[in-house]
C-alpha cells in the first residue's frame, strides 16, 4: 500500500477535536475515507471489493464503521501503531433524492457491454466517436484512458421532459429524464468523468439557471467543493420579452471544475481589446505606430541610497516617489523615442496600443447561439466559444473529451487547435452530422460502437 508509508505523519498532523468528534459517528463514507486517505474514491472502491476494507450498507449507501478504517490502517502501515484520523467537514454539501447510488456502486456497476468497430481511419489509439449510451462508452474508457484526459466538456440534456429536433422537425435527441433520475443520470456519469480526468484535468458543465443550481451541489459533491473554479455566465440570445411575471431570460451557465485545484493547466488566453476599448485606453495618435497613452516614469516610495533617487537629466523625482527604472534604463527609453516629454518638461514613458497583451477573460460571455435553420444540430455551439475553453484549459497534445457531442463542435475545434479529441453520443442524428462535418473537414475518425449486453 503505496500511500500508507505516510499515514502516521499525516494522522499525527491532522488528529484533533474535531476528529474525535467524527469518531463518535461512527460510520464514516468512502468520500470521507478517500479524503483522509488523500486517494480517488474509486481506490478506496477498490480496496472494498477486494475485501481489504469492510464496508456495511446503511440506509442504501456504504459506510465503513471506525473500528474497521482502524484495522485497515492498522494492517497496512509501515509503523507499529497509528492512531485513526478521520477527515474535517468541507464546505461541501450534498443533495438527498430518491434512488441516489453510493460511489461504490456506480463505480462497480456489474453491467457489461461490448464494442464493435464500424468504420477504421486511421491507427492512432485517440480520435474516435463512441456511439451509444455514454455510460457504458465511459466505463469503457476508464479501462483504457484513466487518468489520462486533460479537459472536458459536456453540454448534456438539462432535464426539460421535451425532445428536440432540427429545423425539418426531425428528432435530434430527447430530453425525457428529469427531476431526481436525471440528477443521478448526470452525477453517475460526472464519476466516471472524474475519473478520467488527469491530476492537471478541467471539466466544464454546460447547464441551464433552472437545474444548474442543482448541478453545482452535485459537482460540489464529486469534484470537492476546494476544486470549483468559476460559474461562467453565457450570453445565449437576445433580450426575450415573455408575457409572464419574470424577468427575461437570456443566459446560461458553464461550471468549471478542476481535479486538483492550482494543478490544472491554464494557459491564460487573452482577449483582444475592442475599437471602443482601445481609443479609451490609448486616447493619443501616432503616425508611425498608431494609437498609444503615456504612464508616469515615477512611483510611490523614496529611494535613499539607491541609483532610483538620484537626478536623471537635471530632474529628481517629484517628492516622496521615486523613479520606476534605473536611469541608464530612462536613458535608453528616451534614446528610443519611447518618452514624451510635457511642455513643461515632464517625462512620461509612451505606451503602445500595439504592445498590449490583451485584456483578462472575465466570467460573462456573449456566444449567441444561432437559429435552427442556420445550424445543423439543435445543439450547436460557437466554434470560437468551445475554441476559447480548449486554448485555456489544454495544451498541444492533450486529450479532449466531449461524452455529449452532439454535432461534433468540441471535436472539430480541438482538431483545429491540434489536441487529441474523443466524441460520444448516442443520437443518430448526432452521429450522421459527425460524420458529415468530418468528412466536409477531411477529419480522419474511428467510429466505434457501444452496446449493453443483455
Amino acid at each position: 500500500m503505496f500511500l500508507l508509508i505516510l499515514v502516521k505523519i499525516r494522522i499525527e498532523y491532522n488528529f484533533n477535536k474535531k476528529s474525535e468528534k467524527m469518531r463518535k459517528q461512527e460510520f464514516l463514507s468512502i468520500e470521507e475515507i478517500a479524503d483522509t486517505l488523500a486517494v480517488s474514491r474509486q481506490t478506496v472502491a477498490k480496496y472494498i471489493h477486494d475485501k481489504e476494507l469492510n464496508a456495511v450498507k446503511v440506509k442504501k449507501n456504504y459506510k465503513i464503521h471506525y473500528k474497521d478504517f482502524e484495522k485497515f490502517l492498522n494492517k497496512f502501515s509501515t509503523v507499529s501503531e497509528v492512531k485513526p484520523v478521520y477527515s474535517i467537514k468541507s464546505r461541501n454539501c450534498s443533495l438527498d433524492y430518491e434512488g441516489k447510488n453510493e460511489e461504490f456502486v456506480i463505480l462497480n456497476d456489474n453491467r457489461t457491454y461490448y464494442t464493435e468497430t464500424i468504420r477504421k481511419e486511421h491507427s492512432n489509439d485517440h480520435n474516435f466517436f463512441l456511439f451509444g449510451d455514454n455510460l457504458f462508452a465511459l466505463k469503457f474508457l476508464n479501462e483504457n484512458y484513466f487518468g489520462k484526459i486533460d479537459l472536458i466538456y459536456i453540454d448534456p440534456p438539462f432535464g426539460t421532459g421535451q425532445n428536440f429536433g432540427n429545423s425539418d422537425n426531425q428528432l435530434a435527441y430527447e430530453d425525457i429524464v428529469i427531476d431526481h433520475h436525471y440528477l443521478e443520470f448526470l452525477r453517475k456519469r460526472l464519476i466516471l468523468m472524474r475519473e478520467l480526468l488527469s491530476e492537471q484535468g478541467s471539466i466544464y458543465v454546460h447547464t441551464d439557471k433552472k437545474i444548474g443550481h442543482y448541478v453545482k451541489i452535485i459537482m460540489d459533491e464529486v469534484f470537492g467543493f476546494k476544486n470549483f473554479l468559476n460559474d461562467i455566465t453565457r450570453i445565449k440570445c437576445n433580450p426575450k420579452n415573455f408575457a409572464r411575471n419574470a424577468y427575461g431570460n437570456y443566459t446560461d451557465m458553464i461550471l468549471f471544475y478542476a481535479k486538483r485545484k492550482d494543478q490544472n493547466i491554464w494557459n491564460d488566453i487573452r482577449e483582444n481589446l475592442t475599437e471602443d476599448e482601445e481609443a479609451k485606453l490609448f486616447p493619443k495618435h501616432d503616425n508611425k505606430n498608431g494609437r498609444y497613452t503615456t504612464h508616469p516614469l515615477h512611483a510611490p516610495g523614496i529611494t535613499v541610497n539607491g541609483d532610483t533617487g538620484e537626478i536623471w537629466k537635471g530632474l529628481k523625482p517629484p517628492k516622496g516617489r521615486h523613479w520606476r527604472y534605473s536611469r541608464s534604463v530612462l536613458t535608453e527609453l528616451d534614446k528610443n523615442g519611447l518618452i514624451e516629454w510635457s511642455d513643461s518638461g515632464n517625462p512620461r514613458k509612451i505606451v503602445f496600443a500595439k504592445d498590449h497583451i490583451g485584456k483578462k477573460i472575465q466570467d460573462l460571455w456573449e456566444f449567441k447561439d444561432r437559429g435552427l435553420s442556420y445550424v445543423k444540430y439543435p445543439t450547436q455551439k460557437n466554434v470560437e466559444f468551445l475554441k476559447r475553453i480548449i486554448k485555456n484549459s489544454s495544451n498541444v497534445d492533450s486529450i479532449i473529451l466531449d461524452a455529449f457531442a452532439g454535432s461534433g463542435g468540441t471535436l472539430i475545434a480541438a482538431e483545429e487547435l491540434n489536441r487529441k479529441w474523443i466524441g460520444i453520443d448516442n443520437s443518430p442524428m448526432s452521429f450522421e452530422i459527425v460524420q458529415e462535418s468530418f468528412k466536409e473537414k477531411k477529419i480522419k475518425c474511428n467510429y466505434v460502437s457501444v452496446i449493453e449486453k443483455n
